[in-house]
């Protein structure tokens, strides 16, 4: 039977879409609901999907995901269900059609519907804004959105046309946002958006990533800032001074570059060429000493012929990336390659060159990590078991980078401290280390 006044939530795809699941779980707690997030066995009154509409995968996984609870609805295990997010924005007249067993449905931005279409049970009467929320990641680690959409129209991507243009959050709400994440115990910030290089141009008439992340650093209990998805041209250079001169902004950049030939980049619609880009990266760790750089490639896009491969391959062998995530090129509808550029490249040869290209990033990612036995990093613990913590240094990003697994730990440790580990083992995707003594790192 499905639980009265209980509502589930489950979120598909991104960390931006997670930052959407948190704040429709706040404002649901405010009028009186029960949420659980994600559960093994939903049975909710109502049950709740943030969809993922970007690649065919993610698709796939949000429609299957949907079926899956229609069918849960039929069995009487849960109450109704409802639709909102990226792969309603995109589709909502088809699924509507397709898939008429879902009770409501919402796209992307007109979630907070969704709350005026429930009675508020309530007797508290609380209003938080919209932009507040419930973290459902460790409470020491926020995801900071501070923008939505994109105006840059890369070839290949139909993120612009499922989030509109380019939207900058004033920086006086982000703040507040901070200051009240802190205030409930958050330590790391990592900062995301479509396109971090765009801040502030459509809001102040300039680019003001720079002067934001002053800003948040610049709020007690902030202890690391961590910056994702950055659009190389145009790349705001004075951000390179706060990330030199902030001891609390991390030496960590994701910066999504995607090819370096020529022909590919033009293809693409990057707006960047090859010699820019190398120049930007040398510009980047000259002015930013000890940086590292997580940056994601594609195999296989319209124009890769075998010699722009073996110059995406030399590129990476000799800018040595930190971390690299990369993969095969798959069309996606109503985008300008598409439409101009027909996917005439095999499937297999696309898997193949992704497959080189990953092997040569893993040797790299060992070789790398290698050099960090021996030294003793700032580490925050995300989750202890038994005598075993795991945490991050500042070089890492939650779910996708590697974890420090420490052996010894103090007693006294807790998940959301900071401590100071001496490396003592290397592998590809992990390092693995002891504390240099029982005192927490400042």
């Amino acid at each position: 039977m499905p639980r009265k006044n209980n509502i589930d939530i489950i979120s598909l795809g991104c960390s931006k879409n997670l930052v959407e699941s948190e704040r429709l779980i706040r404002q649901l707690e405010s009028r009186g609901y029960k949420v659980n997030f994600e559960p093994k066995a939903p049975n909710g009154e109502l049950v709740v999907v943030n969809t993922c509409g970007f690649i065919s995968d993610a698709k796939e996984e949000s429609v299957n995901t949907i079926l899956d609870l229609c069918k849960k609805k039929k069995e009487g295990k849960i109450g109704k269900v409802a639709v909102m997010g990226c792969l309603s924005q995109r589709y909502l007249d088809i699924l509507k059609d397709e898939i008429p067993e879902v009770d409501l449905w919402y796209g992307k931005f007109d979630w907070p519907r969704l709350i005026n279409d429930l009675p508020d049970i309530s007797k508290k009467r609380e209003t938080p804004r919209l932009w507040e929320r419930r973290l459902t990641t460790p409470p020491h680690s926020a995801y900071l959105k501070i923008s939505e959409g994109c105006n840059r129209f890369c070839a290949f991507c139909a993120i612009p046309g499922i989030t509109g243009r380019h939207t900058s959050r004033p920086m006086e709400e982000i703040e507040e946002e901070v200051r009240q994440l802190v205030g409930q115990g958050a330590k790391e910030f990592n900062v995301i958006a479509q396109d971090l290089s765009a801040y502030g141009t459509d809001l102040y008439g300039r680019q003001a990533l720079a002067e934001l992340i002053g800003r948040i650093s610049d709020i007690e209990g902030v202890e690391w800032i961590r910056l994702h998805y950055a659009y190389p041209a145009g790349f705001p250079m004075d951000l390179l001074d706060v990330m030199a001169s902030r001891e609390n902004v991390c030496k960590y950049l994701d910066i999504a570059l995607q090819h370096i030939a020529d022909p590919v980049l033009e293809n693409m619609r990057r707006h960047i060429s090859r010699d820019e880009t190398l120049c930007l990266l040398e510009e980047i760790r000259k002015r930013v000493p000890g940086i590292k750089i997580r940056t994601t490639l594609m195999t296989g896009f319209p124009g890769e012929g075998d010699e722009e491969f073996e110059q995406l391959m030399d590129f990476v062998r000799t800018q040595r990336f930190d971390r690299m995530g990369a993969f095969t090129y798959c069309e996606e509808e109503d985008t300008f390659a598409a439409a101009h550029h027909p996917d005439v490249i095999p499937q297999d040869v696309k898997q193949k060159r992704l497959d080189r290209l990953m092997a040569m990033q893993q040797e790299i990612a060992q070789s790398l990590n290698e050099e960090m036995i021996g030294k003793t990093e700032k580490v925050l613990i995300d989750r202890i078991e038994g005598k075993t913590a795991y945490g991050r240094t500042q070089y890492d990003s939650p779910e996708v980078d590697p974890e420090v697994i420490i052996n010894n730990i103090p007693e006294n440790l807790q998940t959301g401290d900071f401590i100071n580990v001496k490396i003592t083992e290397a592998y590809p995707f992990e390092l693995i280390g002891v504390p240099t003594n029982d005192k927490l790192a400042p």
